[in-house]
């Protein structure tokens, strides 16, 4: 247990030194697949940013009683008391 432990945390210092030794060169991404998924990520965060300012705008902006006004409907025709119980 104690092998899998050190082995986990060389793997995460490692993996820090390695992305701290990218931004020290100023290549961030190797290839470009860490292109294109930083690309995916950044418009899945994006999307995620303006459905939460629309949510949110809708929940305090749009949330007047007048909003909720039912229109009452007309009734059409002549009723039928033969029907009625």
């Amino acid at each position: 247990m104690v092998t899998l432990d050190r082995n986990v945390a060389e793997d995460i210092s490692q993996q820090i030194n390695d992305a701290l030794g990218r931004l020290q060169s100023k290549h961030l991404f190797q290839t470009t697949w860490d292109i294109v998924a930083f690309a995916i990520f950044f418009t899945f965060m994006g999307m995620v940013l303006l459905l939460g300012i629309l949510a949110l705008i809708r929940c305090c902006c749009c949330d007047t009683p007048s909003s909720y006004k039912k229109v009452k409907k007309r009734k059409v025709g002549i009723d039928n008391m033969g029907m009625e119980h």
